[in-house]
């Protein structure tokens, strides 16, 4: 990526598996889901993250995962020291607040106009995280939100990397937050067959059949890496390269072959002066769709050629989080380079024999970590890769 380096020195994380890094940590190493079509963040208390219950009531639950996750990065990067003009917020979200759209339409139905509540707007509209986040901590500058489907976070990382790279901003707080599980989505994923009549994710499994509704949000202090050297910051990761790209093709389907993938895959490779042979690990999209993951099977073995770098998919335990499943998987990178460790594909037993990848599965595998490649691919033809590497 041409012009400045970019630091990861803050990341925190709300998810099903895990509250909190090491959590979510522990969470990755753990059995895969099984009996439901959603996971969800059990027994959830917002009450810690803000002044008082009724300020938590005026924010929809993915707008408090942000939050939640926001306070967890920003606890571990310290003070940061960046003019609040030169610092910024891209966050990304596939839909936004869709449980209090769905809970004032129903009000709307069954008790009339008047009862649907003034602040409908506020905590359904898809920017009210990134908002909040600027608000919360008086970042003046840009900030804007990504709506890529399912790459929505992988694209929000990537823009926000960009801006410090290029000299816009010296920091950026970026990830991504979803919790998109109601009746009616639930219902509108299920008829479209795209969810798992098992109840199980499986990705590049055999018997795979649909994913597993996740939620959750992964956020993180993004620094120009001469600034956060000299105050001392620890450095979790550096970004060295994205690339965002459209299939063109279909509004769910991916292009054959993963034609799409395989350019978006190339183009951050190039973005980061890197070829193929350098990437030591790849962390898939895989979502147990059979579409999509035979897709992106054949893509990671177009762009890798016989070198296979191992590749792990954590939607076995996170469930398919959306707009906010790119920055659960940065942080799944940013971790396993922590602890030298790729987790498992969880649920995952006997891998497609039409796909030649080498997949983690089983057990954790440890690794002398290297520059990784994480992958989102989102409805509308939507590709997002960004590119991570140890400190």
């Amino acid at each position: 990526m041409l012009g400045r380096r970019v630091a990861v020195t803050g990341l925190g994380v709300v998810a099903p598996c895990g509250v909190g890094r090491d959590a979510f940590w522990s969470g990755l190493l753990g059995p895969g889901l099984s009996g439901g079509r959603t996971t969800n963040i059990a027994d959830w208390d917002p009450a810690p993250y803000f002044d008082s219950p009724k300020e938590a009531r005026r924010a929809d639950r993915v707008e408090q995962f942000g939050l939640a996750a926001a306070a967890e990065a920003f606890a571990q990067a310290g003070h940061v020291g960046v003019d609040p003009e030169r610092f910024g917020v891209v966050v990304g979200t596939g839909i936004g607040g869709l449980h209090t759209l769905e809970e004032q339409v129903r009000v709307l139905i069954e008790k009339g106009e008047r009862r649907v509540s003034p602040f409908l707007v506020p905590m359904m509209m898809a920017n009210a995280t990134g908002a909040a986040i600027s608000m919360r901590y008086g970042l003046q500058g840009p900030n804007e939100t990504m709506c890529t489907a399912c790459a929505a976070s992988t694209h929000a990382l990537a823009y926000a990397a960009r801006l410090i790279a290029m000299g816009r901003c010296d920091a950026m707080i970026s990830g991504g937050s979803e919790s998109a599980g109601s009746p009616v989505a639930i219902a509108g994923f299920g008829n479209m067959t795209a969810l798992s009549t098992a109840g199980r994710s499986r990705p590049f499994d055999v018997e795979r059949d649909g994913f597993v509704m996740g939620e959750g949000a992964a956020i993180f202090v993004l620094e120009e890496w001469e600034h956060a050297v000299n105050r001392g910051a620890r450095i979790l990761g550096e970004v060295l390269g994205s690339a965002s790209n459209a299939d063109a093709h279909h509004i769910t389907a991916p292009s054959p072959g993963g034609r799409g993938a395989i350019a978006c895959m190339r183009l951050a490779l190039t973005d980061a002066g890197l070829t193929a042979d350098d990437i030591a690990h790849v962390n898939a999209h895989g979502t147990s769709t059979p579409l999509n993951d035979a897709a992106e099977a054949a893509a990671v073995a177009q762009v890798f050629g016989s070198r296979r770098p191992p590749m792990t998919s954590i939607k076995g335990v996170t469930g398919h989080a959306l707009g906010a499943a790119g920055a659960l998987e940065a942080a799944s990178v940013l971790l396993a380079f922590e602890h030298r460790l790729i987790p498992p594909t969880a649920g995952t037993s006997t891998i497609d024999p039409e796909m030649d990848i080498d997949l983690v599965i089983g057990e954790p595998r440890p690794w002398t970590p290297g520059p990784s490649i994480s992958n989102n691919f989102g409805f509308g033809g939507h590709n997002g890769s960004i590119v991570l590497a140890p400190a």
